[in-house]
């Protein structure tokens, strides 16, 4: 027989003491020893300090003391500061509104002190003194110190032994406070920040001045590689853009597709100075990564965006990391162009630049893609041997455009041959590369036919200098392409280049605004649909045409597809229906249709490309480097796959044991 409590008694209602409402909010504010180095750290930026210390004692929990030199606080509003929702950064709902600040709350140091030992030292400027207030005692006393304020917490959640249970070990804790400083560190490289555990220095950032423009960009570089080291920026590329509609600017570095990650361990975006995790930044990111990533890897960022205070509501989480914005469409589309302008120019083409201004043979701060997988600024650098003359270099060939009509394949625009199969007549046997036969005529060569033998004269141009992916040497087993450049050999994948370069002319050629081709279905597909595809399917009909698919209520738990794309006629028609219907439930029509067009055109592309096997003469070759070189994104193929590696004269003089 089943047994029931009886009923409680009924409580009458009253109001909490202050101490008990304080640790009620320490518990949404305060989860771990990094929740009060981050309020505390936002304080001491709030005070306008130029160098914060942080001193922590068993990861935190036993210790943590922060130190700064900002403005101070006045004797007789140190005991107001440790009262409940008592700041200084507001005062009205326009503030608010408005807020520029990183704290502005004024409860997180009443949490903190209702759960810990807390003591605030400060001292404004030209006071003999400062002074020590004991939160717990409420004795304030004279005490020396330099203009500033420290902030001391000991013994964390000794008031509530069943939270500390809940604390992980030293080493976890102080990771996670190390962690916290990390990201104020990234976004203030004017502060300079240290941090102390057990009296030994674990971290320290020094501060780098900051300016506008291209001197902001350079202290940003300086702090992200002393922050999240060289690698990262060597890695990344910088991102800067400001749109002229919305205002939003924004600025940071986004990672090359080469250094994508497992994890998203490296990834931080930061609105109005704040560290924020926000899915419409995430997402905004990963978007303008669509088409040059591999499988399932995460890119790695620091993206910051700048925008009025007044559009964006920071107000909506207790440890402020999380934020709502106006209009996240018009922020998604800032972040997802400004990272998808910077990913667009090719490397080589910024690897010429680069050649212009340092010099011939010199690539300083142009990260390449290499086996190793990148290599330094110095391994970039031309290779000279210490003895000997210079390596000689061979006459420069006058290159043409290469012809997207081969033996194998179709006109890039001719979108139906494209994609219809290939006869047996189109298919011609390799016939064996010579590279000692004279190159063809231009004439020859844009007429598709390459075989006319005829001299083109030699320029004196130094190819290396002049093309950053080089001069064709040769090819290997008809898969790859090897060249020729100043810092050493490039290695192409003829087919994963090309197949970039005609999806790039797709995309431009067809535009945006035309729907894709659709196939009526013999019998419709049919299947069981929930009450929000329903709605999906009947609020976006026309979104479904335009990407060539049809479908309509059967019934009203029931949903018919009538017509799917042409292309993905053989597909599962029910399976499309749906991932596209969910897709359309949670994100906005016109980047469901561009990424389905994309998709469609990176198909097409891929058949349409030239094939491996295929045996290529040295101008072909020349003109698919100096197309790649002009191409938005040449570096990976549709599918993320790299198009180009590059092996400089230092990692081939290493493999010979040269110098050695």
């Amino acid at each position: 027989m089943t047994s029931f409590a009886p009923a409680p008694q009924r409580r009458a209602i009253q109001d909490l003491p202050d101490e008990l409402i304080s640790q009620i909010a320490a518990g949404e504010v305060v989860e771990r020893p990094a929740s009060v180095v981050r309020e505390l750290v936002d304080n001491a930026l709030d005070a306008g300090a130029s160098q914060i210390t942080v001193r922590l004692l068993a990861g935190g929990v036993r210790l943590i003391s922060v130190e700064d030199d900002g403005c101070g606080i006045p004797r007789e509003e140190l005991p107001v500061a440790l009262r409940r929702h008592a700041t200084s950064k507001i005062r009205d709902l326009q503030e608010l509104e408005h807020v520029g600040t990183m704290g502005f709350r004024g409860e997180a140091l009443a949490a903190i002190a209702s759960v810990s030992e807390t003591a605030i030292l400060s001292r404004l400027e030209g006071e003999d003194n400062g002074w020590l207030l004991e939160a717990r005692s409420g004795e304030l006393r004279p005490a020396a110190r330099n203009r500033g304020t420290t902030l001391e917490v000991k013994e964390l959640f000794f008031s509530t032994p069943a939270r500390r249970k809940f604390l992980k070990s030293d080493a976890t804790e102080l990771a996670h406070c190390i962690e916290s400083v990390r990201r104020h560190a990234l976004a203030r490289p004017d502060v300079g920040f240290s941090i102390w555990h057990e009296g030994k220095l674990v971290e320290q950032w020094r501060a780098v001045p900051m300016g506008e423009g291209t001197e902001r960009n350079e202290a940003l570089a300086r702090r992200l590689s002393d922050v999240l080291g060289a690698d990262f920026v060597a890695n990344s590329i910088a991102v800067l853009r400001t749109s002229t509609s919305s205002g939003i600017t924004v600025y940071g570095r986004a990672g090359l597709p080469d250094a994508a990650r497992s994890r998203p361990d490296q990834q931080y975006c930061y609105v109005n100075g704040r560290f924020v995790r926000d899915k419409v930044l995430t997402h905004a990111a990963k978007s303008a990564y669509e088409d040059v990533l591999h499988g399932h890897k995460q890119p790695i960022y620091a993206l910051y965006v700048e925008m009025d205070p007044a559009r964006v509501d920071v107000n909506v989480h207790p440890t402020k990391i999380e934020v709502r914005f106006r209009d996240s469409r018009e922020v998604h589309q800032a972040i997802k162009h400004a990272v998808e302008d910077a990913l667009a120019a090719p490397r080589a083409a910024l690897l010429a630049q680069a050649a212009g201004h340092t010099g011939a043979g010199t690539a300083e701060s142009v990260p390449l893609p290499s086996g190793n997988p990148l290599p330094s600024a110095a391994t970039n650098a031309g290779w000279q041997p210490a003895v000997s003359a210079p390596r000689p270099v061979m006459p420069a060939q006058v290159q043409f455009a290469m012809p997207l009509q081969e033996a194998v394949g179709h006109k890039v625009n001719d979108v139906q041959a494209l994609w219809a199969p290939m006869r047996d007549s189109q298919v011609v046997p390799a016939t064996p590369l010579s590279v000692s036969s004279p190159p063809a005529t231009a004439s020859a060569l844009l007429a598709g036919n390459s075989s006319t033998p005829a001299a083109v004269p030699a320029s004196p141009v130094d190819t290396a200098t002049t093309w950053p992916l080089g001069r064709a040497v040769a090819q290997v087993h008809g898969v790859y392409i090897l060249a020729e450049n100043a810092q050493g050999m490039v290695i192409v994948d003829m087919h994963a280049a090309h197949e970039r370069i005609v999806y790039e002319r797709l995309k431009d050629q067809l535009g945006n605004d035309q729907p894709i081709a659709s196939q009526p279905l013999l019998i419709p597909a049919t299947f069981a649909a929930t009450p929000q595809e329903v709605a999906t399917a009947e609020a976006h009909a026309d979104t479904l045409r335009v990407l060539g698919l049809e479908v309509s209520p059967f019934s009203p738990k029931t949903l018919a597809v009538r017509a799917v794309p042409a292309t993905l006629a053989q597909g599962d028609a029910v399976e499309l229906a749906r991932s596209v219907l969910a897709e359309l439930e949670q994100q906005e029509a016109s980047g469901v249709i561009q990424r389905a067009r994309n998709e469609i055109l990176a198909t097409m592309a891929c058949h349409g490309a030239v094939r491996a096997n295929r045996r290529l003469t040295i101008d072909e070759m020349n003109a698919l480097l100096r197309q790649m070189e002009t191409t938005e994104r040449s570096d990976q193929c549709n599918h993320g796959r790299p198009t180009w590696r590059q092996l400089s004269m230092k990692e081939l003089d290493a493999l010979f044991l040269r110098g050695r």
